[in-house]
């Protein structure tokens, strides 16, 4: 599922994904499990209030792998 990310249309980082979010252009959201929930919480209702589905990854070291970074990521979408 996160091969989906390293080619595709993305933002990575909370702040732009919450922008698309608000704008309606996530088509998904990926979310780091092991990132702070304080972090995250603003994220996950702004998806649920607009139907966007949320995928689940185990940490943010694999997510900001994903996403072709060297450090860790919270948060990305697809575009």
């Amino acid at each position: 599922m996160l091969e989906i990310l390293k080619n595709s249309n993305k933002t990575v980082g909370l702040k732009q994904s919450i922008k698309a979010v608000e704008a309606l252009k996530a088509k998904q959201v990926f979310i780091a499990e092991d990132a702070d929930e304080r972090v995250v919480a603003r994220i996950k209702e702004l998806c649920i209030k607009n139907n966007i589905p949320i995928v689940y990854v185990d940490t943010m070291k694999q997510l900001g792998k994903a996403c072709n970074i060297d450090v860790g990521a919270a948060v990305a979408c697809l575009l």
